[in-house]
């Protein structure tokens, strides 16, 4: 696999863009042509500023979490494909291969369909900086899910608009997040968040902190319970 545009210098960076502007069809056909497409597109580019309307490759299928995994296995299985570094240097860090990374994305992707998910649904993730944030995005993108990570330090009012905004059905989080010498209780703020969002189906709640929350029946499930069930 090659790409036709290596940015090496900022020279190549000039040349790319230059190319960009000039013929965008022949210059994203080329991106395009080097991922794995499940059907090619009939349009690279239809686009009209007036009302305004963009569509970029019409009638091609692809999935992204192919193309950012499982292409990759062939060659690079045991190579790492996340490096984590904790909070705490004295904590140990991570580092998850492709053929790793490729099983937990899989796994978790039965959970979300297993909790209800489907194709189309909007999934919220309001996590910490840690691998299974990555794990929770290309899990959504693999069953063709509607992602939306919210930063870790929203308030619980402006988690409330924003799932309000997005009729967001599911959320993913953690019990908490380090961030520096705090502990983040992001459970407890999507409880609160959650107070004017009844129709929130699911919370899937991910340990990392162990620190103690408040889990409501019916609503609120382990992530680690409901991936030993698949």
């Amino acid at each position: 696999m090659s790409y036709p545009y290596q940015i090496k210098s900022l020279e190549d960076y000039q040349k790319a863009w230059k190319k960009s502007i000039e013929s965008p069809e022949e210059f994203w056909s080329s991106i395009a042509e080097n991922f794995h497409w499940y059907k090619k597109w009939d349009r690279v580019l239809d686009w009209n500023f007036k009302e305004p309307s963009i569509k970029w490759f019409e009638g091609g299928k692809l999935n992204i979490t192919h193309n950012c995994i499982d292409r990759h296995l062939a060659d690079k299985a045991d190579h790492p494909a996340i490096i984590w570094e904790p909070n705490d240097p004295n904590d140990h860090h991570r580092i998850l291969t492709y053929a790793q990374l490729h099983q937990k994305v899989v796994q978790f992707s039965n959970v979300l369909k297993n909790n209800g998910v489907k194709k189309g649904d909007r999934v919220c993730i309001y996590m910490g900086m840690i691998p299974e944030l990555a794990i929770a995005v290309l899990a959504c993108a693999r069953i063709g899910a509607i992602h939306s990570v919210i930063f870790g330090g929203f308030s619980a009012q402006s988690i409330s608009d924003r799932l309000q905004d997005a009729k967001a059905e599911f959320i993913i989080t953690c019990d908490g997040a380090f961030r520096g010498a705090k502990d983040i209780p992001l459970k407890s703020v999507i409880d609160d968040a959650l107070v004017n969002c009844s129709f929130v189906k699911r919370v899937i709640v991910y340990t990392h902190t162990r620190t103690a929350v408040s889990m409501i029946k019916g609503r609120d499930v382990w992530w680690e319970d409901e991936v030993r069930k698949v």
